[in-house]
């Protein structure tokens, strides 16, 4: 069978014919070069209007546009461009199937390597293609275009909102992403973690989607209350639990801090040291050493021993699933902690009551939507800036994120390269 006739199988187009193949040999690698002749009486395209014209002339030189490669052989697709003298744009070059604007891979092989990019890295891509990597960012850059542009964005109910950093020194990412059963993806991704990038997420989704979210998950960040309030005042605001947790292992670490130091002061017996993960893992989740551990400190009268049975007390509240009877929990569990005059969580109980609407959202949403999700793609989206060794530039790392992550549509051709 000649590479002709599987060109013609794969990647036919109506107006163009494949002619002679040839091979080319620089240095030690050889490529096979395929000539592209237009059909006779065919009529060229504008590339600006995407009108039919009449020819006006042929470039002098022929364009190269490269193919996948064939058994380790790169492919080359040549042709002698033509020249359209159209009405509206005037004398342009015309539109070929085969490559657009100035890129120099066909399509078919763009989406060929970005499909391997999701993969490898892209570095490692270009290494395996032996291509550059400027190649790869093009290609995966070219299919993000077009993903971004023709995706779907009917029917976003859930979104959940997240920062993450990207680089050393405080160097955020605000991201957004869908949370509907049917569809999970990357929405949407922004520089820095400000209030003006929440406000640029909502004014990319528009008023009428954002009228139309029913819920959103986020940590309780001020920023972030007040700009989804304002912008998506209807949907049901669900905090993320993990943050709410952590907020209070952070008021417990601080009562161990306090009291190793007030120990060390008094001369007494250090019993607090190398107890920290003791006390804030879950009990699931300790070894047997620090379950015996755990039980020698709860039977002295500490201040740390009684801030964990409050913390640990505190965990029954997830297992509500009435929102009336889950107010009541932390409504009774706020006055125990007040009382304790334990100053962190007298600090956290503090909290709770102002953010107690929001923590009972979680219980009206009846626990189908949680920042779990959200953690999940974060650790997704770390691995994809991971696999690269970090990206210098915001732009790369934006468009690396979405093609991972975002689900995007792909072209299709007549034939499936992967």
């Amino acid at each position: 069978m000649q590479l002709k006739s599987i060109l013609n199988r794969c990647y036919s187009h109506k107006s163009f014919v494949y002619g002679k193949v040839r091979w080319e040999s620089a240095g030690e690698e050889s490529s096979l070069v395929v000539e592209v002749q237009a059909r006779k009486n065919s009529r060229p395209i504008c590339s600006g209007c995407g009108r039919k014209g009449s020819t006006y002339d042929h470039l002098r030189q022929e364009r190269r546009f490269e193919f996948i490669p064939f058994w380790g052989f790169h492919v080359y697709l040549e042709y002698r461009m033509r020249r359209v003298d159209c009405r509206e744009c005037g004398v342009v070059v015309e539109r070929v199937p085969f490559g657009d604007g100035k890129h120099r891979l066909t399509p078919p092989y763009r989406c060929y390597l970005a499909q391997w990019a999701k993969r490898l890295s892209w570095q490692e891509t270009s290494q395996a293609f032996r291509t550059s990597w400027q190649q790869v960012y093009r290609a995966v850059a070219w299919v993000v275009a077009y993903g971004l542009e023709h995706r779907d964005l009917s029917g976003i109910q859930s979104i959940g909102i997240d920062e993450v950093q990207w680089q050393i020194g405080h160097h955020y990412l605000t991201v957004v992403y869908q949370l509907d059963a049917g569809c999970r993806r990357l929405l949407w991704v922004g520089k820095d973690r400000t209030v003006r990038t929440v406000l640029r997420f909502f004014r990319w989704l528009g008023k009428e989607r954002s009228s139309q979210l029913r819920f959103v998950c986020s940590d309780m960040w001020q920023p972030y209350l007040k700009v989804i309030a304002k912008k998506a005042g209807q949907a049901l605001h669900i905090p993320d639990r993990y943050h709410v947790v952590a907020k209070l292992n952070v008021a417990l670490d601080e009562v161990r801090a306090k009291e190793v130091k007030r120990l060390k002061a008094d001369g007494l017996e250090p019993v607090l040291s190398r107890s920290r993960w003791c006390l804030l893992k879950r009990p699931e989740n300790l070894l047997e050493q620090q379950q015996l551990r755990l039980a020698e400190l709860l039977k002295i009268n500490l201040r740390t021993v009684r801030a964990y049975l409050l913390k640990e007390s505190f965990q029954l509240l997830w297992e509500y699933t009435s929102p009336y009877w889950a107010g009541r929990y932390p409504d009774r569990w706020c006055t125990t902690a007040m009382r304790s005059q334990i100053d962190p969580l007298k600090k956290f109980a503090k909290s709770v009551r102002v953010h107690r609407e929001l923590i009972l959202n979680w219980f009206r949403a009846r626990k189908e939507f949680s920042c779990g999700i959200v953690e999940g793609f974060n650790c997704k989206l770390k691995l994809t800036i991971r696999k690269a060794y970090g990206f210098r530039t915001f732009a790369a790392t934006e468009i690396a994120l979405y093609h991972a992550l975002g689900d995007l549509p792909v072209p299709i051709f007549t034939h499936t390269f992967w």
